[in-house]
């Protein structure tokens, strides 16, 4: 019972982080941002280098593609600028680097009191400032939170049966990702569990290969959740974001085998294979797309018309 009521909690601080955001930067009335912002995305490359960076010092790319779709929602980004950012997420949530992000948890706290003593002050930017940044913060403690009630709920007899039961059907492995992924919210307790079944020789590398796939898609629920009540053109950058990771792992699902063996010849230690495989398939899959990026957006707009 408690895990329901924890779950609940944190969608609820998710839902509300990001329309502080939203709102936040909606009333942010300043142009450098805004043109800091437009020649950092001007042009695709750009926009996959920036949100590589971002990526990587956050160390989530939930986060920084709910920060993407906050940005488009108050009209400071593009669609198609977005896009680039998209590419870049993809990338850099694989890479782990232990510089400033080993301890970045200890200044959301910061962060939310430096935007709460801005809102005190009578100005409309240091206000739309403060509540931007107390509205990450809550995303950061909201998703924080849904890792911290993933282990717990790992660690349940049926969810460690549903694991196990899908070690010999790939398709099972990566819908069991993907669902698992969309309710605790977290693909580090996924590849937490993943891990551990691999060191404990309950599954095969080729069915841990999968469990990562789908948990590629089941990371995009956190951006669809966090687009409701946004604007139409927020949903498409939600809509890219989905669409790049279905794409990515059906393109990817007959050479899952392979990439165990690739695994298997880059390190011996499972945490590091999935770790080097993760990073090929979101490397791949966002340099084979980035020369295709204007159809790609294209095709989204076509696909979801009714909202542009």
């Amino acid at each position: 019972m408690i895990f329901i009521l924890s779950f609940f909690l944190f969608l609820g601080g998710l839902i509300y982080g990001m329309y502080l955001l939203r709102f936040g930067l909606l009333n942010l009335s300043t142009n450098t941002f805004r043109k800091w912002l437009i020649n950092l995305t001007d042009t695709y490359w750009k926009g996959l280098l920036l949100g590589t960076f971002i990526s990587v010092f956050f160390q989530n790319g939930s986060i920084v593609m709910v920060i993407t779709v906050g940005l488009v929602a108050a009209r400071m980004l593009s669609f198609p600028q977005s896009f680039g950012v998209i590419l870049g997420a993809n990338i850099g949530s694989t890479i782990k680097i232990e510089l400033i992000t080993t301890h970045f948890q200890g200044y959301v706290v910061l962060l939310a009191f430096i935007g709460a003593i801005l809102c005190l002050i009578k100005n409309r930017n240091s206000i739309s400032i403060g509540y931007a940044l107390m509205g990450i913060s809550l995303l950061f403690g909201a998703l924080w939170g849904f890792e911290m009630i993933g282990p717990p709920i790992s660690g349940l007899k049926y969810v460690s049966n549903m694991f196990l039961n899908a070690d010999h059907n790939k398709f099972f492995s990566i819908l069991t990702g993907t669902t698992f992924t969309a309710i605790v919210q977290s693909v580090n307790v996924l590849n937490g569990i993943t891990v551990d079944f691999l060191s404990i020789g309950g599954i095969d590398l080729s069915a841990g290969v999968a469990f990562i796939l789908g948990g590629n898609m089941g990371a995009c629920v956190t951006v669809l959740l966090a687009t409701i009540g946004s604007g139409k053109k927020a949903w498409l950058t939600a809509f890219a974001y989905t669409w790049l990771n279905v794409l990515g792992v059906a393109l990817f699902y007959p050479l899952i085998d392979i990439l165990a063996s690739i695994g298997i010849n880059l390190s011996a230690h499972p945490d590091i294979q999935l770790a080097h495989i993760n990073i090929i398939f979101n490397v791949i899959l966002s340099l084979v797309v980035l020369p295709f990026s204007n159809q790609f957006v294209k095709l989204i707009q076509k696909i979801h018309k009714q909202i542009t």
